[in-house]
């Protein structure tokens, strides 16, 4: 990652593991822009909030859910905590962004779970980038209108690597053309 780091020249966020303050302090001094803080954010809050501390605007929090409860440790344990209840936990520390994956759609290319992301949004002032199942243009389309509660992003994996979405095209619908 390191070499990929050094050699292109967007902004890069990063997530997946990073469960310390020295870890986190490793990637932006790689050049990561933003952090994405996910297991640790359930286990130790205070990690996240005293990263935002140090980090203004550079952390984001990943929240993956499955039918609504956080998932942790890359998917294989069931939280019991529920996905808004870890959102509001943030809302006052300066995380950038809450990403938010439905992992059950995640890679399935079956839609973006736009109603269970709206309603995460509605009652947060944090932005929210949606993640998990976007599959084509009309998936991008359909999150464009839910901007006004708060979805200011979306991330784009499977469909970008096998060419069903572009990212010129993605930001052509995107800016509303």
């Amino acid at each position: 990652m390191i070499e990929i780091l050094k050699e292109i020249e967007v902004p890069t966020q990063l997530g997946g593991g990073i469960r310390t303050i020295e870890s986190i302090a490793q990637w932006f001094e790689a050049g990561v822009k933003r952090v994405i803080l996910g297991t640790v954010a359930v286990k130790e809050p205070g990690l996240v909030k005293a990263a935002c501390k140090q980090w203004p605007g550079q952390v984001a929090v990943g929240i993956d859910a499955r039918e609504g409860m956080v998932a942790v440790d890359g998917w294989t344990k069931q939280s019991t905590v529920r996905a808004l209840d870890l959102a509001l936990r943030f809302e006052d520390a300066g995380v950038a962004a809450i990403i938010y994956t439905d992992i059950d759609r995640d890679g399935a290319m079956g839609g973006v779970n736009v109603d269970a992301t709206v309603t995460l949004a509605q009652h947060l002032t944090t932005p929210v980038i949606a993640s998990g199942g976007v599959s084509s243009l009309d998936d991008l389309r359909e999150l464009r209108p839910t901007e006004e509660y708060g979805i200011t992003g979306a991330i784009v994996g499977r469909a970008l690597y096998d060419g069903r979405v572009t990212v010129p095209d993605a930001i052509r619908v995107l800016k509303g053309e």
